[in-house]
């Protein structure tokens, strides 16, 4: 059986937006990263189809605040009519202000999905005997030249980091914080590349001295 290794990094910004669902037209932030959105950071630094990133835990290393924010909205979830006359309109959100966050993941071959991988994936996969290994050796390389496959962001597109890289001794996770999340998005794909959406939901999520660990879904199993 394929190793796992381990990946880390750090992020932070002046605004993060980790959106629960249920909150409609003004969507509300979970006061911490969902697991996709911790999955996604790592693929911006570095995606590869043949590689599955699982992110652990996530240490949140600054008070959580929040924020009323007012943008002009102009996406395709318009009214057909605003979009043909090319109108806006204003989102309301309540958003996380301050932020920052130490990322923790680990990877390996990907176990699902893997008679959907392209071409280019499988030759990949086939070029070395721990992609795993692999992967974090050209994660932290790119980390700390700060390339990346695709701009990080914190939730919103809009939300671009001040800080990604490694980890920072200077920061610490926020021990004041220790918090019960009654119900959290957990992954919007979770049966591997190219699968259909499925939202995955995990009940009584709980941040302990600013420390969120991610509850690992075994297979067939949707909490």
């Amino acid at each position: 059986m394929a190793r796992d290794y381990n990946v880390s990094c750090e992020v932070s910004g002046y605004y993060a937006m980790w959106t629960r669902p249920d909150t409609g037209d003004c969507p509300v932030s979970y006061p911490a990263p969902t697991f996709s959105a911790a999955k996604g950071i790592f693929e911006s630094i570095l995606w590869g189809p043949a590689i599955d990133i699982t992110p652990t835990c996530v240490e949140i290393c600054r008070p959580v605040k929040y924020q009323n924010y007012i943008t002009n909205y102009g996406g395709p979830l318009r009214k057909a009519e605003a979009v043909s006359m090319d109108n806006n309109y204003q989102l309301m959100a309540t958003v996380l202000v301050d932020v920052c966050y130490k990322f923790y993941a680990k990877v390996a071959p990907v176990r699902m999905g893997r008679e959907f991988l392209p071409d280019s994936a499988i030759k990949w996969d086939k070029m070395t005997t721990s992609p795993g290994h692999a992967y974090k050796a050209i994660f932290e390389r790119r980390l700390k030249r700060g390339q990346c496959f695709s701009i990080p962001f914190l939730g919103w597109k809009e939300f671009v980091p001040q800080y990604v890289g490694p980890l920072r001794d200077s920061t610490k996770a926020y021990k004041d914080l220790s918090i019960t999340i009654p119900s959290m998005l957990n992954k919007v794909f979770p049966n591997g590349f190219e699968s259909d959406v499925n939202f995955v939901f995990t009940q009584d999520i709980h941040i302990k001295n600013g420390v969120l660990i991610y509850p690992e879904r075994k297979e067939g199993n949707n909490a």
